[in-house]
């Protein structure tokens, strides 16, 4: 299966209801790098996520509710997600 980023999107805003939310797929940049299947789609994602969710939690517990959500395009071949966490508004 080929995972996309409307996919990982659609799956974030259900499971978090983030206030920000961007989600792209760096595949392409990883072409020869472990675990590119060389498709150079749906292997590598950058996440930029703010969530009221996160609130009080510290960065790895951030980081694991984003992985928690996504685990199932885990077990599907994702091999690679950079988190970065936004703050929220002021």
């Amino acid at each position: 299966m080929n995972i996309s980023a409307d996919q990982l999107t659609n799956k974030l805003q259900a499971d978090l209801a983030p206030f920000f939310l961007q989600v792209e797929d760096e595949s392409a940049a990883h072409a020869g790098h472990a675990g590119a299947d060389g498709s150079g789609q749906g292997t590598h994602f950058r996440v930029r996520i703010g969530a009221q969710a996160f609130d009080g939690l510290s960065r790895v517990a951030r980081h694991r509710l984003v992985y928690d959500a996504l685990q199932q395009f885990v077990d599907q071949g994702l091999h690679a997600l950079a988190i970065e966490i936004v703050e929220a508004p002021h």
